[in-house]
């Protein structure tokens, strides 16, 4: 496992001694996630952490698990398909099940609530180093507050809004969403999340969700009886829905069942226009939910209703680009 220098002096030798025990006994808890993504700024990777004997996986809910096929391995090296049972984007979590018995995990029920200036270890696959029995990495730093979550990604704001561990150590890279967080005891104190911006100062921020926000949700949709508080997919429609033409978008010609929804030109004097779309641009979120094809960007933007605002996320090169559209 790769240790990250911290704030805090170096360990004593009996310390370190403790704290290579703690690791060897947390990591075979950590999964590494595989699924959507593949882009610079859109890895398909990220973290997880069991949850049960059974499988069951706590983690991020991202655009890496809206995919049809999401594979899991374990700290053994072992490779699972993986089940999503269940998210919540307003928590931005999620839980899979793999088809596995007996392995080590943490319960949730016993989880810490630690306070500011409290050591801490982040377990999670940064930058994807770990792919097959490879150890996964671990940080350790300090708690600096436990606060409610003030953060953007990119130019919008993120849906969770709860209370959150701030922290020293940078968790805050690919690969590192969904990771576990504990105490120096190795015991279980949060979810490792995003890559976000403070909304307040635009600097980076390093965070975890405790584990008391999200286990009511977690536990609801292990027993299968979790209901999102509110869908986009109930199938109704808006008065007036949105539709590219409105946005001034000419997409590549659908010829495929999954055409990638590349920009072919943008109308002048449209909302596009104005907002700084161009041709050759890679369309991959609207309204953050993920898009993979024509089709797809067509029925996203049709529940959308004309008078609302539309968020676009863009593949420019290497760079993820984000837009609002606004049709007047």
């Amino acid at each position: 496992a790769a240790l990250c220098a911290s704030s805090y002096p170096a360990p004593t030798a009996m310390a370190a001694g403790s704290l290579a025990k703690v690791v060897q006994e947390v990591e075979p808890k950590i999964v590494k996630i595989y699924g959507a993504g593949g882009f610079r700024g859109l890895e398909a990777y990220q973290s997880g952490f069991l949850i049960s004997a059974e499988g069951h996986i706590l983690t991020a809910w991202s655009y890496v698990l809206d995919t049809q096929y999401v594979g899991v391995t374990l700290d053994d090296g072992r490779k699972f398909d993986a089940e999503l049972l269940g998210a919540d984007p307003r928590l931005e979590v999620a839980v899979l099940k793999i088809d596995a018995t007996g392995l080590p995990h943490f319960d949730l029920t016993q989880s810490q609530d630690v306070a500011a200036g409290s050591r801490v270890l982040a377990f999670s696959n940064l930058f994807g180093v770990a792919t097959g029995n490879e150890p996964v990495s671990v940080q350790h730093g300090i708690v600096a507050v436990k606060a409610p979550l003030e953060a953007r990604r990119g130019s919008f704001e993120t849906p969770y809004h709860g209370m959150a561990y701030i922290l020293d150590a940078m968790t805050n890279n690919p690969g590192a969403q969904g990771g576990a967080l504990t105490d120096a005891q190795g015991r279980l104190v949060g979810m490792l999340g995003k890559e976000l911006r403070n909304a307040l100062s635009n600097t980076w921020l390093n965070y975890a969700v405790p584990v008391p926000e999200v286990v009511a949700t977690v536990d609801a949709i292990r027993a299968g009886k979790f209901v999102p508080a509110a869908s986009t997919d109930d199938g109704t429609k808006p008065k007036h829905p949105l539709d590219l033409a409105a946005l001034g978008l000419v997409m590549v010609p659908d010829v495929l069942d999954r055409t990638p929804p590349y920009v072919e030109r943008v109308l002048p004097n449209s909302p596009a226009a104005a907002a700084g779309l161009s041709a050759d641009d890679l369309v991959i979120f609207v309204n953050n939910r993920l898009v993979q094809s024509c089709r797809a960007l067509t029925a996203e933007t049709g529940r959308i209703d004309r008078a609302d605002k539309v968020k676009i996320t863009v593949l420019r090169g290497q760079q993820l680009v984000e837009f609002e559209l606004a049709v007047p």
